[in-house]
């Protein structure tokens, strides 16, 4: 079963692309009216669905466009961290690294394990490691790769993440996270409008897929699809450092 959900996914990995640069009539929703535009082309039966209202509101005292561009902004960010977080469940359940985790030679956690209790398996310094790291990336991300870019909520395109082209100069050499090597510099407006809208539906069901796996494993039943693969977990996925660290301690 996994490895017909593995099959099926490298046959549709082009979807998975993320959001192509360049500003094209979808690209950037500042209205209401465009994010009833890109709804109707994402899904044509539910088309615009906003029944709290998001879309009208100003958060923080921002304008209602500011407001439009930081929920365009998680809406993509959240998709891709899902897409990321479904493909790394299916292959941490059939697959490890093969080499040591650790420096003392400590190896990764077996994939006898669920994800979730690999995860719990990890070292407390891994773990830091990686939080460290997406902070970094979101940090990047919200100063506009050093004022290379302008703020998603100025006018910069939302899910457009900036080049390293500051760091690579002065620090570092870095390839940039999208189209490093610029092969798709060249795509036409057509696609890239194209390639968006698939990035929001893939994004959105693998934020669905992923709480599936999770609820599955923590809920037995609760997934009747996922019954025959699930692995029962007794810890809690929403506690990333559960019996290693808390605030409260």
């Amino acid at each position: 079963m996994k490895s017909a959900i593995i099959a099926s996914l490298i046959a549709g990995a082009a979807a998975f692309a993320p959001t192509q640069t360049g500003r094209t009539p979808t690209s950037v929703s500042e209205s209401k009216a465009d994010l009833e535009a890109i709804a109707s082309k994402a899904n044509p039966f539910v088309k615009f669905y906003d029944p709290l209202n998001l879309a009208e509101q100003e958060f923080w005292g921002k304008s209602n466009e500011e407001t439009i561009a930081w929920l365009r902004q998680s809406e993509i960010k959240h998709g891709r961290i899902a897409m990321f977080a479904f493909v790394g469940y299916i292959v941490q359940s059939n697959f490890v690294f093969p080499w040591a985790q650790t420096l003392a030679g400590a190896p990764h956690p077996s994939a006898d394990l669920s994800p979730e209790a690999q995860w719990d398996a990890i070292p407390l310094g891994a773990k830091w490691q990686i939080f460290a790291v997406i902070s970094m990336l979101e940090l990047w991300d919200e100063c506009g790769g050093g004022g290379a870019m302008p703020h998603y909520t100025k006018g910069r395109q939302p899910g457009k993440y900036p080049p390293f082209t500051l760091f690579r100069e002065n620090v570092h050499f870095v390839l940039d996270l999208y189209d490093p090597f610029g092969f798709n510099k060249n795509m036409s407006a057509e696609t890239k409008e194209r390639r968006l809208v698939a990035e929001l539906n893939n994004g959105r069901l693998a934020q669905l897929g992923i709480f599936g796996f999770l609820c599955a494993d923590k809920i037995p039943g609760s997934v009747p699809v996922l019954n025959s693969i699930a692995i029962p977990y007794d810890g809690n996925p929403m506690i990333p450092f559960e019996g290693q660290f808390s605030y409260f301690n």
